[in-house]
C-alpha cells in the first residue's frame, strides 16, 4: 500500500473515532470517601441543610443543590425538618471547581514503519514547543520518510490540548445538640468544563451512591449519563 493511502486511512480512523466519541454520552465519575461516627440509623431523623462557606449561604443556586441533597437523604429515611423545628442533624455543603489545567495529549496514530530500528524512541523523547497561532507540533524524532529528504507530509503524529477541571464536593453531618461529627464525606471529578450546573448533581449523587459507604474507604464511583428523552 503507498504512503498516500497509508495516510488517508489514518485519518479515516481518527475521524470516525471523534465522530464516535461525539454522538456518545460520557459517564460521570467521582472519587468518594466517607467516614461516619455515630451516624443515626435513617428513622425519621430531621435535618437542615446549610453553606459551610458564608459566601454561598442564601444564594439561590446553592440552594438548588440544598434541595438535591435534602432529597437523597429523604430517600434514605431521614426528613428536612418543619419550620421553626430543631433539628436533629445539621447538614454543611461545600463545593466548587478550580481555574483548570491544560493537558497535552497525542493521537497516537503512528505509520507501519514505527516500532523497530526506526521506532520513535531510536530519536529520543518527543519535546512538545509553542509554535505560531498556539499550535503545538513535536520534535525529537523523525519519520523515516521525512529523515533523509524524502519530505513533509508522511509524519502524522497530531498533538492537541484540552484544559482539565477538577471539582469537587464537602458534605459533614453534625448532630445539632452538641455539634459532634456525625458524618463526612468529599468527593472529586475531573471533567471538560466547569458549569457547575451539570457537575454537582452528579457530585452529590456519587456522595449518596451506597450511603454512607464504609468509614475511611475510598471508592470510585460512575454515575451514568442522563437518558435521552
Amino acid at each position: 500500500m503507498s504512503k498516500t493511502n497509508f495516510r488517508r486511512l489514518g485519518l479515516a480512523a481518527l475521524t470516525g473515532a471523534a465522530l464516535a466519541l461525539a454522538g456518545c454520552a460520557t459517564p460521570f465519575k467521582a472519587n468518594v470517601a466517607r467516614f461516619q461516627s455515630q451516624l443515626p440509623a435513617p428513622q425519621g431523623q430531621s435535618f437542615v441543610v446549610e453553606a459551610s462557606n458564608p459566601n454561598l449561604a442564601g444564594g439561590i443556586e446553592f440552594g438548588q443543590y440544598a434541595n438535591i441533597v435534602a432529597g437523597e437523604l429523604t430517600r434514605y429515611g431521614y426528613r428536612p425538618a418543619a419550620s421553626g423545628e430543631r433539628p436533629d442533624m445539621v447538614v454543611r455543603m461545600d463545593y466548587g471547581v478550580d481555574k483548570g489545567r491544560e493537558k497535552v495529549v497525542s493521537s497516537g496514530f503512528s505509520d507501519p514503519w514505527y516500532g523497530g530500528y526506526y521506532g520513535r524512541g531510536f530519536y529520543g523523547p518527543p519535546v512538545i514547543v509553542r509554535g505560531r497561532g498556539g499550535r503545538r507540533f513535536v520534535y525529537g524524532y523523525r519519520d523515516p520518510f521525512l529523515w533523509g529528504g524524502f519530505g513533509p507530509g508522511w509524519g502524522y503524529n497530531d498533538v492537541s490540548s484540552y484544559t482539565v477541571y477538577t471539582s469537587g464536593l464537602n458534605l459533614q453531618i453534625n448532630r445539632a445538640a452538641d455539634g459532634s461529627r456525625l458524618f463526612e464525606g468529599h468527593a472529586e471529578a475531573q471533567s471538560r468544563d466547569n458549569n457547575l450546573q451539570a457537575i454537582v448533581p452528579n457530585l452529590v449523587e456519587a456522595m449518596f451512591t451506597g450511603f454512607p459507604g464504609n468509614s475511611g474507604e475510598r471508592v470510585r464511583i460512575t454515575v451514568a449519563p442522563p437518558e435521552k428523552g
